[in-house]
């Protein structure tokens, strides 16, 4: 009987695409444009919490939109009503966007003379984060009525992202979740994360997390 080759394909596809998402990280470096990929899981709040950001920061930086979706176009008609920049893109099934992915969309949003392009990329918390796509920072959303037990059961996602927005914290009294014992299971997974309590509702907690996301624009100039 002949030797049988085996072929690790997970390795090598996560391997080709941090290849390529580097690449696309290094490109999007040397024209000055800040990529950020922006995750959660669905009903967490993510374009309520996008337009926050926006209103903060559309009159200091020029801001494009990239939102992904298996199907339809409510995010993206909600986005382009506050003026910035903004398309739509489907996945055709995929729970995730990859770095080639992310590389079609920025060339369909045509980023010249866009200085912030956020991703605010399919509504999960597994596909997502195995996915590198090349984007400067990574920031999830975990909403309040998820409970503060989800960093325990979704790891890879609390363990590649730079910033935690704890949203929904107008409605915490309401619900069974200790926001310190969230922090802890956080930092558990990720001692480097920065952990921001927001309400994409009454606007808190955005000055706080706008503030540290210009601070890394500027260092990346």
């Amino acid at each position: 009987m002949g030797d049988i080759k085996v072929i690790e394909i997970k390795k090598s596809v996560y391997a080709d695409n941090d290849e390529r998402a580097d690449l696309l990280r290094r490109e999007l470096k040397e024209k000055g444009i800040f990529l950020m990929n922006l995750m959660s899981s669905p009903g967490s709040g993510k374009t309520s919490t996008l337009k926050q950001i926006i209103a903060a920061m559309k009159d200091k930086y020029q801001i494009g939109i990239m939102e992904a979706d298996i199907d339809s176009d409510v995010d993206a008609v909600a986005i382009a009503e506050t003026g910035v920049k903004a398309i739509q893109l489907h996945t055709g099934g995929m729970c995730h966007l990859d770095a080639d992915m992310t590389r079609q969309g920025l060339e369909a949003l045509e980023v010249d003379g866009i200085e912030l392009a956020i991703l605010e990329n399919v509504g999960n918390l597994v596909c997502p984060a195995e996915f590198d796509t090349g984007a400067a920072k990574n920031v999830m959303i975990l909403s309040v009525p998820e409970g503060h037990d989800k960093p325990l059961k979704y790891p890879l996602m609390f363990s590649i992202c730079d910033v935690v927005l704890i949203n929904k914290i107008d409605v915490i009294e309401h619900f069974d979740f200790d926001l310190q014992q969230c922090r802890q299971n956080i930092l558990m997974r990720n001692k480097d994360a920065v952990i921001i309590p927001i309400s994409a509702k009454t606007g808190e907690g955005i000055e706080e997390f706008t503030e540290w996301l210009s601070q890394e624009i500027e260092n990346m100039r």
